[in-house]
């Protein structure tokens, strides 16, 4: 089985490799900037005042997304309940804010581009070479698994790619749970697959799954944003095979 280089680390008999989507093979800030910009205002519209709160929950600054933030990293139902919780704290009853929150970020959807966001740099190649060296390859995504499925068939990566998993219900990153059914739905080892994501969600949950390691990427330089990660990498081509 191959070795993994990143950098100074190596990682031996690997049979597998998870990426996540948003923030690692796709460059979907522009997007996600968009629907929390349009979804807190189509609240403010109904709430007025609750617009800002929402922008700085949702980690939008401006023209700037947190990577690290709640739109970046947390899958739909999650933005959902935390955008229904500061709606709630207006005096509305919990299920009317849940149902305002959900129609407003569902609404915020239509009135942007839904075309999938441009894959970073290299991430095709990169994609290629693994996949050619024997690994079989994931995505592991917050979003939903219709938007990972889109992403996938946008940018026809199906030659490549033996899983395209997101969360739908149940549970979500950071919990393990979700890696190790990644795992056996690919018929791999764990401890033989290795993590790729750009949040500290994506490295606690395969530590916690005890995976073989775990690969920050950070396109922006921000190693904070990967903390608990073995390495951290700038460019999905500091990934190496470096053995058969």
């Amino acid at each position: 089985m191959p070795t993994i280089k990143c950098r100074e680390i190596k990682f031996s008999d690997i049979q597998a490799i998870l990426f996540d989507k948003n923030g690692t093979l796709e460059d979907s800030e522009a997007y996600l900037r968009s629907l929390g910009q349009r979804g807190a205002r189509m609240i403010d519209a109904q709430i007025p005042g609750i617009g800002e709160p929402l922008l700085m929950a949702f980690g939008i600054n401006s023209d700037k997304l947190d990577p690290a933030g709640l739109i970046a990293v947390a899958s739909r139902r999650e933005t959902e309940v935390a955008a229904a919780a500061y709606i709630a704290e207006t005096g509305r009853g919990w299920f009317e804010s849940l149902k305002i929150a959900r129609q407003a970020l569902e609404e915020a959807e239509q009135y942007i581009d839904r075309t999938p966001s441009p894959l970073f740099v290299g991430s095709l190649e990169v994609l290629k070479s693994l996949s050619a060296a024997g690994l079989k390859l994931g995505i592991l995504s917050a979003a939903t698994t219709q938007d990972v499925s889109k992403f996938v068939t946008h940018h026809q990566l199906g030659n490549y790619l033996q899983l395209e998993m997101g969360v739908d219900e149940g549970p979500s990153k950071p919990d393990p749970v979700l890696f190790l059914q990644a795992c056996q739905i690919l018929g791999v080892d764990p401890g033989k697959t290795l993590m790729v994501g750009d949040s500290v969600g994506d490295m606690q949950m395969a530590r916690n799954a005890q995976a073989a390691g775990c690969i920050g990427i950070t396109w922006i330089g921000n190693s904070g944003n990967v903390q608990g990660a073995d390495v951290v990498i700038n460019q999905l081509d500091e990934i190496q095979v470096m053995e058969f």
